[in-house]
């Protein structure tokens, strides 16, 4: 151990970590000779619920099609409210290869080319790894899409993902926090699992590791400072692995606005911990009003943007509706107003232009999501707006029809 802290302080000296340094300006790079180095690294996340996982099984979701189970129980909780959503292709499961073959293809035809899969370690197990592992990659066709994965380490009530079946338990079902033998297991896991994919994204060949909630780091291994020996083992291993380092990026669930105290905290934990970018997993700024939300969360970007020296990339949001999940949510929880293929464009349009005008960055466009079903967030085809999101999409980033 003495001789492994020798040589990782040896490779800090030796300036090996660029990736790992706060403020480095990272420049894209080609992923593959398939997935190609796009203009925008347009980047929906995927939500990998819709499985027959074994620890959701036995925890959760006993039917056997995972979340469809909760998703399929929604509920009108007022007039006109969309509910159940209805995909337009079915209830499909998001382990099956064939079906992500046609998610691949349907994607890069409208303009997404990157898939952002929630990853989750919960009870010394991954979690809901079967949509990447035999979904993702095991598609034909999956060395076309650029891919990477957005650790989702956050706490679950036991109600929080299946009120039917646990009521009004809110006691603790998943803690995300690891010690340092279960941090081992994963780093080792995340580096030869995908790490290595050609399509693997990486900045200055650095793979991009995304992580939700770096607060649950902290208080595994108590403090920034012990949390900052655990991400340089990360990179220390990634070294070992032929990488120069780790692009760590940070994905809060949703934006919000800073004040004095939060900003500083922010910006130690930042600095402290090595962090190489902000990506909002929702965009933040909720109103019901989906042009007042899109509002907001453009002034939260642009006073994060300000405050932080670091890259913070623009996340547009669908919209919300959670209300399968939650008994007690109405009318004032959902996106209800203005919510349209339209609207998204004009906020993904303001997305494309924050990221031209950032032109020392990488260029980064995030999507809540691509299949947040259950949270009424997701690009894919329902019965609704049939494929309105998509060609949002296309219009914006392919076609262009929405330039100023």
């Amino acid at each position: 151990m003495k001789q492994y802290f020798l040589t990782l302080l040896s490779a800090v000296c030796m300036g090996l970590w660029s990736c790992a340094d706060t403020g480095t300006t990272a420049n894209q790079t080609a992923n593959s000779a398939t997935a190609k180095q796009p203009d925008y690294y347009v980047a929906a996340y995927i939500w990998p619920s819709c499985h027959d996982d074994s620890l959701a099984h036995a925890y959760l979701w006993a039917d056997g099609e995972g979340e469809w189970e909760v998703i399929k129980k929604g509920n009108p909780r007022f007039e006109g409210h969309y509910q159940p959503r209805q995909p337009l292709w079915g209830y499909e499961h998001d382990d099956d290869p064939q079906v992500v073959e046609r998610w691949i293809d349907t994607a890069l035809k409208h303009g997404v080319n990157t898939f952002v899969y929630d990853w989750y370690w919960f009870m010394d197990y991954p979690y809901l790894e079967g949509a990447l592992n035999d979904g993702f990659l095991k598609a034909k066709n999956c060395q076309k899409m650029n891919f990477y994965i957005m650790w989702a380490n956050h706490t679950v009530a036991h109600n929080y993902w299946n009120y039917h079946r646990y009521g009004d338990d809110t006691s603790m079902l998943f803690d995300p926090k690891v010690n340092w033998d279960q941090f081992k297991v994963i780093v080792d896991r995340v580096i030869n699992q995908y790490f290595k994919q050609p399509n693997y994204v990486k900045i200055d060949r650095c793979p991009v590791m995304a992580i939700f909630d770096y607060d649950q780091l902290i208080k595994g291994f108590g403090s920034i400072a012990e949390t900052r020996k655990a991400l340089d083992y990360f990179r220390y291993k990634a070294k070992e692995a032929g990488f120069p380092g780790i692009y760590f990026q940070m994905n809060p669930g949703g934006g919000y606005f800073l004040n004095p105290d939060n900003t500083k905290y922010l910006k130690a934990m930042i600095e402290g911990l090595g962090i190489n970018s902000v990506a909002f997993y929702n965009m933040g700024g909720f109103n019901c009003d989906y042009m007042k939300h899109g509002a907001d969360a453009i002034q939260i970007r642009k006073q994060w943007d300000e405050a932080l020296d670091i890259p913070v990339f623009p996340t547009v949001s669908i919209g919300w509706d959670d209300t399968p999940r939650f008994p007690a949510k109405g009318a004032q929880d959902v996106s209800r107003f203005h919510q349209t293929p339209q609207a998204f464009a004009t906020f993904l349009q303001a997305a494309r232009e924050y990221a031209d005008e950032h032109s020392d960055q990488p260029k980064f466009i995030m999507i809540n999501a691509w299949n947040e079903w259950v949270e009424g967030s997701y690009l894919l085809p329902d019965r609704l707006n049939g494929f309105g999101y998509l060609e949002a999409v296309r219009d914006v980033i392919i076609e262009r029809k929405y330039n100023k």
